[in-house]
């Protein structure tokens, strides 16, 4: 009866309409819901019949991503470029490319090549010392160089492995640190709700209405100015597109973190005196993990062109190290633009792929956690 009297005093204070309109929203929330569980087991159950044995959700969702021909090309896209760019260089008939290798590869010279070994002068390392007989930039195709070389005489086709394990690696780091204080901040944020979350939603609301792209142009071209070498300049970069990137994140997780904080088995582990960093990360957080590969996975791409787009503009990495980004560079060169398209056509086609890829993975986790997919 008292929870009856609260109820209808809290209903005094709305309009008829508007009371109507909060049961009505929330029973068809129910209904979804309800309706949305019930197809995820009935398909649970046909393939159980199928099979002739239970199969567990995460099952469920595996089964359903590789049934999927769209993800099942995206990943085999991913693992040639992964098996392309870090295990490529290890093999021997590769095109030999001087300052690139740490062993002594002398035997892979030609005979159109004439070698003198200086004295080391590097640690107990070797120099040596490459004397052509002839230009060695701009180069056809060929079977030395299977993709010729740029403007400095560096081989393409090299470069395009190393310059893979540069972009490849920048987009999971980036990715995989955004995402920690993503899930940090907007957990925080969802849980605990009031000022902290009006906070952390501010914060948000101003990262989100920063250019990512003019910002970072004016980063790389203070380092240009300071002289930043190239590995502290690639760190720098990592912070830059982690510090842009981690509001979406946020914003993802405390909305969902928001929905699960009133369900039951939250209000048991209130009741089971756990805390508060348990009850987050121990229970909450796992029940986001479905949503945040999906948003992982197709953030990738975009982190990938906003790589491949610093290089272009010539404000990324310096030449000397190797990145999809800085190899399409060439394209900027009218002149070779018209007459050398191998410079700039191969890291081209393997960003495409790139982003293409985690794309086609992306829709097809979101389609296999997602109750509401048919087969």
């Amino acid at each position: 009866m008292k929870h009856e009297n609260e109820t209808q005093n809290l209903n005094d204070g709305l309009p008829t309409d508007e009371v109507f309109d909060l049961s009505e929203t929330k029973i068809m929330e129910e209904e979804k819901k309800a309706r949305l569980e019930a197809e995820f087991e009935e398909e649970a159950r046909e393939e159980e019949e199928i099979s002739g044995r239970t199969i567990s959700p995460t099952g469920m969702v595996l089964k359903r991503f590789f049934r999927s021909k769209l993800s099942m090309t995206g990943l085999i896209i991913l693992l040639v470029l992964f098996a392309f760019s870090f295990l490529g260089p290890i093999f021997k008939f590769l095109p030999f490319v001087w300052g690139e290798k740490e062993s002594d590869e002398s035997h892979a010279v030609t005979e159109e090549y004439s070698t003198e070994v200086s004295d080391p002068t590097y640690g107990g390392d070797s120099v040596y010392i490459v004397i052509y007989s002839y230009p060695t930039n701009y180069l056809q195709p060929s079977a030395t160089h299977f993709l010729g070389t740029d403007d400095k005489g560096f081989d393409v086709f090299s470069r395009l492995m190393y310059g893979g394990r540069v972009s490849l690696t920048v987009g999971f780091v980036v990715v995989i640190l955004e995402t920690l204080f993503g899930v940090l901040l907007g957990g925080l944020a969802g849980y605990f709700g009031g000022w902290v979350d009006q906070v952390v939603m501010r914060v948000v609301d101003i990262f989100n209405c920063v250019p990512t792209l003019p910002m970072m142009m004016i980063v790389g071209v203070a380092l240009e100015a300071k002289n930043i070498s190239g590995p502290a300049k690639l760190y720098i970069m990592m912070a830059m597109l982690t510090l842009f990137g981690w509001a979406g994140i946020a914003r993802l997780v405390r909305g969902q973190i928001l929905s699960l904080r009133e369900q039951d088995f939250m209000l048991s582990a209130e009741a089971s005196g756990l805390t508060t960093s348990r009850k987050i990360f121990r229970h909450l957080v796992p029940n986001v993990l479905p949503q945040l590969i999906v948003s992982m996975t197709l953030g990738l791409g975009g982190i990938i062109l906003t790589e491949a787009t610093l290089g272009y503009l010539g404000i990324g990495l310096p030449a000397e190290y190797a990145t999809w980004g800085n190899m399409i560079n060439a394209a900027a060169n009218n002149t070779a633009l018209r007459l050398y398209p191998n410079l700039w056509v191969s890291p081209g086609i393997c960003i495409v792929l790139a982003v293409l890829a985690f794309n086609f993975v992306g829709d097809g986790l979101r389609d296999a956690v997602d109750p509401k997919a048919r087969r």
